[in-house]
């Protein structure tokens, strides 16, 4: 045992520690995106971390707040100090159903929120990727969305208040179990989407709703991506407002072709996704609305009116990644988002993008929000296919902030994306936000490195790659 386990484990038990490879990565793990630590801790309550972030305060030691490990940023790989895994903090504190509210621990899973409210006829909306997986601390300080945010908002629209151990190991909590507070800045809400910078959340009131009487899915398959973006277009043109909006272009589509439920025309390339909820009567009007706005140029309007026929175009939606990794066998992709208006643009940009740096690509994702996951397909044992994509990846972003776009719609900055920050903020911004990151952790420790260096470095040189990447 290190000297500083040792420490750590007299500060907060034997127990606390904890070892294994799993603690150093995230989903970059593809990128070949790892770290070390000298220490990972689980703390076992609120107390034992006020206790560790005091501790590391007095000695000089960074700290990389951890929730599921789901990230796509590389925001919880360390390099060195202490991992401060959130897993033991899987605690309901309060759930009050009939005031459409509960109170969770930071470890709490999304996925047990989504059943504990739908057992009590309410509704959660945020519903990223990994739900299982993923906590309800890393979907605040990451902002995370999914594609329910198209109607109901990302995690920021669902969160009350929030209990956060700040510098030195002082306690906060900011805001309250409040549907209306604006007494001073807003601090929950720059907490949220944080990506640990400023402090470790250790608890969160979250917002319910009554939960929608039906929900039902349909899908609009086209020709081409030209087809399917105009009926995007058309659909926002229509005033109406699904619950979701998605889009698959062709290479998804033909790498998830086999699995889609009772197929697809040979000729689909593009399909658009979209939900109406609520009542029965409401959903019926909307379902005819959604039906009439797509249908002009689609080759299949598919709806999925039973439950069981939705669970199975979900199962296959929430495959698309896996589908499309099982092309190449790996592959990068970033969360770009653009002006609904230039989602076809940027469709066209990644693919070709693509065509120059010579590997295939594609995308899928929330078309109502302008948010592509535009994806380079890899052989991940090919260094030469690293380099690839992460010259295109570079390309990308340049292409998609001349569109005025941002580098990222929903996964945060974490390590990858840091340095391209920059480029989109301005100096200007970009000293703001490094004061902000002063004032709330004057001796950098909290996830130093993540999203904004709070040093008074240069302004990164665009055509150098992050020598993390």
């Amino acid at each position: 045992m290190t000297p500083l386990a040792h420490d750590l484990a007299r500060l907060l038990g034997p127990e606390a520690l904890r070892t294994g490879p799993e603690y150093l990565h995230d989903m970059t793990e593809m990128q070949r995106l790892g770290g070390t630590a000298d220490a990972v801790v689980a703390p076992a309550n609120v107390e034992q971390i006020q206790a560790l972030v005091a501790w590391c305060y007095r000695h000089g030691v960074a700290m990389v707040p951890r929730g599921g490990g789901t990230g796509f940023a590389g925001g919880a790989v360390p390099a060195g100090g202490v991992v401060c895994s959130l897993e033991r903090l899987g605690a309901v504190r309060r759930f009050e159903p009939e005031r459409w509210r509960v109170q969770v621990d930071a470890g709490v899973t999304t996925g047990a929120v989504h059943r504990l409210a739908r057992e009590s006829g309410l509704f959660y909306g945020p519903d990223p990727g990994a739900a299982e997986q993923s906590q309800i601390g890393g979907n605040v300080a990451c902002n995370a969305g999914g594609p329910h945010s198209f109607k109901y908002g990302v995690t920021r629209e669902w969160v009350m208040s929030l209990e956060v151990v700040v510098s030195g190991g002082r306690l906060m909590t900011l805001g309250g179990a409040l549907r209306k507070d604006v007494a001073g800045y807003d601090l929950t809400s720059l907490m949220v989407g944080s990506e640990g910078t400023l402090g470790i959340i250790t608890g969160a009131w979250l917002r319910l709703l009554p939960a929608p009487e039906v929900a039902w899915p349909m899908v609009a398959a086209y020709p081409d991506r030209s087809a399917g973006a105009a009926a995007v277009r058309q659909l926002y043109g229509s005033g109406l407002v699904p619950a979701i909006l998605e889009y698959v272009d062709e290479g998804a589509v033909d790498a998830s072709r086999a699995s889609f439920p009772a197929g697809l025309p040979d000729d689909a390339r593009f399909l658009v996704i979209v939900e109406a909820d609520g009542c029965r009567s409401a959903a019926e009007e909307l379902s005819d609305g959604l039906r009439a706005a797509l249908e002009p140029g689609a080759l299949l309007l598919q709806t999925y009116p039973e439950a069981a026929s939705a669970r199975q175009l979900w199962r296959w939606r929430n495959g698309l990644s896996f589908a499309v990794m099982a092309q190449r066998g790996g592959k990068m992709s970033e969360d770009v988002a653009v002006p609904v208006e230039c989602l076809e643009e940027a469709l066209e940009l990644t693919s070709r993008i693509g065509a120059e740096v010579g590997l295939p690509t594609c995308s899928w994702g929330h078309a109502g929000d302008g948010n592509l996951h535009a994806t380079f397909m890899i052989d991940p044992s090919d260094p030469a296919d690293l380099v690839r994509a992460r010259r295109g990846i570079e390309a990308l972003f340049a292409g998609v902030l001349g569109l005025g776009g941002t580098i990222t719609g929903e996964h945060g900055v974490g390590l990858v994306k840091r340095d391209f920050l920059y480029g989109q903020l301005g100096e200007p911004q970009m000293e703001l936000q490094r004061s902000i990151k002063r004032l709330f952790d004057p001796a950098n420790l909290f996830n130093p490195g993540k999203k904004i260096v709070a040093g008074p470095e240069a302004r990164p040189d665009p055509g150098t790659p992050s020598s993390t990447r």
